[in-house]
């Protein structure tokens, strides 16, 4: 009885941080006000899955378009669920909020995005690229660095195992893509990124990156 207690009170309180404290399923707010303080240009949300980062960058600057790239595979449904096709439950999302006019949906591999050299003014990825395999985190790195243009921005967010997230998901939570912020540093200034600026949120490092 009291260790069914205690389990029950730690879902609780995990429950509680999850929606309040790391807002999972509010809108996503902009990290930072530098990443296109000019509020227009052409963005490429890699892994946009149901949206979140799309939405994201369409609210915070509004002169913006976006290209919301996704595989929109098995991977998907395992991660949002079955139902819907990956496009469809995006492109209604995009219809609730009112912004299907100013997106694109294309599927497509991050690892070897389906676009020219310099085709974008900014790159954001949220919660994407960490989940990719090891040796697949450098090269989607690099294909975000060349679809960039000269002087473009890239957004990048991923899992930190903080305070708030070890307390939620204890010791059953396994991300194996979660590093430290210097090896994500070095990780972007090898796909030849200059990293501008870095910060946290509640489970989640983030880093404003530029391309010379």
């Amino acid at each position: 009885m009291i260790l069914i207690a205690a389990v029950t009170l730690w879902s609780a309180a995990a429950f509680l941080v999850a929606r309040f404290a790391m807002d999972v399923n509010g809108r996503l707010p902009l990290p930072t006000d530098r990443f296109l303080a000019s509020g227009t240009g052409r963005v490429l949300d890699m892994g946009a899955g149901t949206g979140r980062s799309t939405f994201m960058v369409l609210e915070a600057r509004p002169q913006t378009t976006v290209v919301a790239l996704d595989l929109f595979t098995q991977s998907y449904e395992k991660h949002f669920g079955p139902g819907k096709s990956g496009q469809e439950r995006l492109l209604s999302n995009l219809k609730a909020a009112g912004l299907e006019n100013r997106a694109v949906i294309q599927a497509g591999d991050m690892c070897k995005l389906p676009f020219e050299a310099a085709a974008f003014d900014g790159v954001v990825s949220t919660y994407a690229i960490d989940h990719l395999r090891r040796d697949e985190i450098p090269v989607a790195l690099s294909e975000a660095s060349r679809v960039l243009e000269p002087g473009g921005e890239f957004l990048m967010m991923v899992i930190t195992k903080d305070v708030w997230l070890k307390f939620t998901f204890g010791p059953l939570l396994l991300h194996s893509g979660t590093r430290s912020a210097a090896q994500w540093t070095t990780l972007l200034q090898n796909a030849g990124f200059q990293v501008v600026e870095q910060g946290t949120r509640p489970g989640t490092l983030y880093f404003l990156a530029r391309k010379p």
